[in-house]
């Protein structure tokens, strides 16, 4: 049976784009393994052998060691195609290229415009950095057999260097999203953001806008703060107090906490990992028929004027942000059918089957 390695020092064992997209559909066809770095030991889940090397001490004993733990347990693995997740990876995939395998990266992100971002370089160092980065970006992964990437404006940049290159986006899994929910009339008045809370995901904006709210409704904020100053600043303000939050929850809950609210929030910060992304929680919010108020990025406003299932804002701006939810909320049938028809393209289109297919295309190929 062909074997298939998929490879992470970063991601979590159960990251939901690796583990439960990507490895979970491959090892309908092939024998599937995960090399992780969690300290958390080997299993097996959905059919994918999960082997960790153990947890990193730092961030430069991961680039440095750890890195060496994966590259020995690939080369143990003996597999005929490895599929690696990180940058830093990108070493690993050179050699194993050498040794005759075949190897695919899958660029979650554009790394080169990411640096960009870091707040504690100097902006002449940044843009160094990040042209030295797109450099051996370029031509290491020219020799790589595939480049797999999360977003159509990704894989663009790709082509230009490696022609096969094809975006696998992070659509929906329909079994877990679309049974279906709760009636409109039977949820509560309740919105709710799901996901990593941080200030340029837009938590500061989105608790201060239940200010401007003349309604009595909840956020229900389902997932873990990453910024200690940040939490203790939010958990401050006099909002709050119409915050249920639920910490990090299983998929279950989520699922619950989903079909429970009337409106699901993506207000992130006009940064530019963001602008070109294509946010998972926004077509999960779409799949179980609820309105999304999300940032005015191009890229999600023309998927949102183009199905009518939500409001595009300025994320920056608290009133903004209030008067779409409070817009939504007040008119509950044009709300339904936001949430409708948004439930309906992704049954349609934006969902994990579609994309799935394409994941298969990639290894059928490379295994000719």
């Amino acid at each position: 049976m062909v074997k298939v390695t998929h490879l992470t020092s970063v991601h979590s064992r159960y990251d939901t784009r690796i583990f439960l997209k990507e490895c979970s559909s491959l090892a309908k066809k092939y024998q599937v393994s995960l090399i992780v770095a969690d300290g958390k030991r080997d299993e097996v889940k959905n059919g994918v052998a999960i082997y960790d090397v153990g947890k990193a001490k730092g961030r430069l004993n991961r680039i440095f060691q750890t890195t060496k733990k994966i590259l020995k347990k690939a080369i143990a693995l003996d597999s005929d195609i490895y599929h690696l997740h990180d940058p830093e990876l990108i070493p690993i995939g050179l050699k194993l290229k050498k040794m005759g395998k075949k190897v695919i990266f899958d660029a979650h992100e554009d790394l080169p415009k990411q640096i960009l971002t870091k707040p504690y370089l100097s902006p002449i160092l940044l843009r160094r950095l990040s042209k030295i980065i797109a450099k051996y970006e370029a031509w290491s992964c020219s020799k790589f057999d595939y480049i797999v990437t999360s977003t159509p404006i990704i894989r663009d940049k790709f082509l230009q260097f490696n022609p096969h290159t094809l975006d696998i986006k992070n659509f929906p899994i329909l079994e877990e999203l679309t049974s279906e929910s709760i009636k409109w009339d039977e949820k509560k008045n309740e919105i709710c953001y799901i996901g990593g809370i941080t200030q340029s995901r837009g938590i500061k904006e989105i608790v201060q806008a239940l200010g401007y709210i003349e309604k009595d409704i909840k956020l229900n904020l389902a997932g873990n703060f990453i910024e200690r100053d940040i939490e203790k600043e939010v958990k401050g303000y006099k909002e709050w107090s119409k915050v249920k939050e639920y910490g990090f929850v299983d998929r279950q809950k989520i699922v619950q906490i989903l079909r429970d609210s009337k409106v699901g929030l993506v207000t992130l910060h006009p940064l530019i990992s963001y602008q070109e992304s294509l946010p998972i929680k926004m077509f999960e919010y779409m799949a179980v028929g609820i309105p999304v108020v999300a940032s005015n990025f191009s890229l999600w406003q023309e998927i949102i004027d183009k199905e009518n299932c939500g409001i595009c804002v300025n994320p920056l701006d608290r009133e903004e942000i209030a008067k779409s939810i409070e817009y939504l909320l007040s008119n509950p049938k044009e709300a339904k059918e936001m949430g409708k028809r948004g439930r309906d393209a992704v049954l349609q289109k934006y969902n994990w089957r579609v994309e799935e297919k394409k994941l298969y295309k990639i290894y059928e190929d490379l295994l000719r």
